[in-house]
């Protein structure tokens, strides 16, 4: 895998997010599903700014759904993970899980 395809690790929590949350989210429910899995606020602006980074490396597309009188006429912007992003979410997963397999539990000092 390309060095620029490597996720970072709030890129990740959001490609993981989105696909908690399912297809055609928006950044609320995705800052949610961040916040309930780690008990850490997420400032919106950053998953904003992190889906656009992640959809310039075409790991996520987005769609302006119909603006809503109930958002001021506004519309929502919502996002879905690409098979780029699905693959670089697994091949994270495989990373994460063979550096794990190798950490010595004993003497580990903390």
């Amino acid at each position: 895998m390309p060095r620029s395809e490597f996720l970072g690790g709030f890129e990740l929590l959001v490609l993981l997010a989105l696909l908690r949350v399912g297809d055609e989210a928006y950044g609320v429910p995705i800052a949610e599903a961040i916040e309930e899995s780690s008990g850490r606020d997420v400032a919106l602006g950053s998953v904003y700014v992190t889906l656009g980074r992640l959809e310039d490396k075409g790991l996520v597309a987005s769609q302006v759904g119909e603006p809503t009188a109930v958002r001021g006429g506004r519309a929502k912007t919502y996002f879905r993970i690409t098979a780029a992003g699905l693959r670089a979410v697994r091949h994270a997963q495989r990373t994460l899980t063979n550096l794990w397999s190798s950490v010595p539990l004993k003497g580990a000092t903390s």
